[in-house]
């Protein structure tokens, strides 16, 4: 059987796992990945391959369908399948597979580290001490700000944890109910969209992207939000309508940004965001963590080889080495 192998975060490390893909006879298909596989990459490999592991590469419905029936199972590396048609997968019989809460620890951190850097301000307080100019920058504790959260599910729960150790106030958006038990443990007010947008001087994206989500950040959003008040997505980037958070951080209504992901990736150079001294800016690198990484690589491994009715107990031999 043949495995077509595009997952970014994988492939630098493919020779490690060469043997594992010996072991069980799967010849690899390797393309040159820099970011995902567009649909028109993917269409050139389709009838070729029984089983894929992925990262966030456009398994459309028209992929899906010319990539049938032999295709049995894609494994996705990480946790969000939005970029794959599961409503197709399903009536193909394709099996999708991922790693839930795969990075929950790492982008928790990072939000965190957003937090503190536009509290308190040491990136600025760096970049000009550089620039020869000694100017003490006001900054505030996290006790006296309040962070919104969108999107209360693992990753979420996880911010909340760490900011209200912080002794920040919370507030929670979320189109689930939340286990009671955990808005009693941590204190955490849920509430509406547009009051958490207008009593937040941060807001954190922390949901999964869907039909439900799509945009769900955008002009009118924007108007609604605590002027000055810091946006944060460390989820995926078209929650936000990028021509509005332009405007919403040039007008000056939003006081700035702390952006991972993105619309178009990677990130054009054209792009405004790239001038913006108010904008902190990562390459879609929030789930950065070795221990992390080395649990998702074996995961999803383990996913492709019951994707394709093969006994995966063997894998410890490899793991362990």
């Amino acid at each position: 059987m043949k495995i077509l192998l595009t997952a970014p975060y994988m492939i630098p490390f493919i020779e490690r796992f060469r043997p594992v893909f010996e072991q069980y006879r799967l010849d690899l298909l390797l393309p040159d990945v820099q970011e995902r596989m567009e649909e028109a990459d993917l269409l050139q490999y389709a009838g070729q391959f029984d089983g894929a592991i992925c990262g966030d590469d456009r398994y459309t419905p028209r992929v899906l369908e010319a990539c049938a029936p032999r295709l049995k199972v894609i494994s996705k590396w990480g946790t969000g399948v939005d970029s794959i048609h599961a409503e197709t997968c399903a009536r193909l019989g394709i099996q999708l597979c991922r790693t839930p809460n795969a990075f929950t620890i790492p982008v928790a951190d990072t939000v965190l580290g957003y937090l503190l850097a536009f509290a308190r301000r040491q990136p600025w307080m760096s970049q000009q001490m550089k620039a020869g100019i000694w100017d003490k920058i006001p900054g505030k504790t996290l006790s006296e700000m309040t962070l919104g959260i969108i999107g209360v599910g693992a990753i979420g729960k996880a911010v909340t944890r760490r900011a209200r150790a912080f002794g920040m106030s919370v507030l929670g958006n979320d189109i689930v109910e939340i286990d009671h038990v955990f808005i009693s443990e941590t204190g955490i007010e849920m509430t509406n969209l547009n009051d958490l947008l207008s009593n937040s001087d941060f807001i954190s994206l922390n949901c999964d992207l869907n039909p439900t989500s799509h945009h769900l950040i955008n002009s009118a959003s924007f108007a609604h939000a605590k002027p000055g008040a810091i946006l944060i997505n460390t989820a995926r980037g078209p929650l936000i309508e990028e021509p509005a958070l332009i405007a919403a951080l040039q007008s000056g209504h939003l006081g700035g940004a702390a952006l991972d992901v993105f619309e178009v990736e990677p990130l054009p150079l054209e792009s405004p965001l790239l001038a913006m001294d108010n904008v902190l800016l990562a390459p879609h690198n929030a789930n950065s963590s070795p221990a992390a990484w080395e649990r998702v690589h074996w995961n999803t491994i383990k996913n492709l080889l019951d994707g394709l009715g093969l006994d995966a107990s063997d894998l410890d031999q490899f793991h362990l080495k």
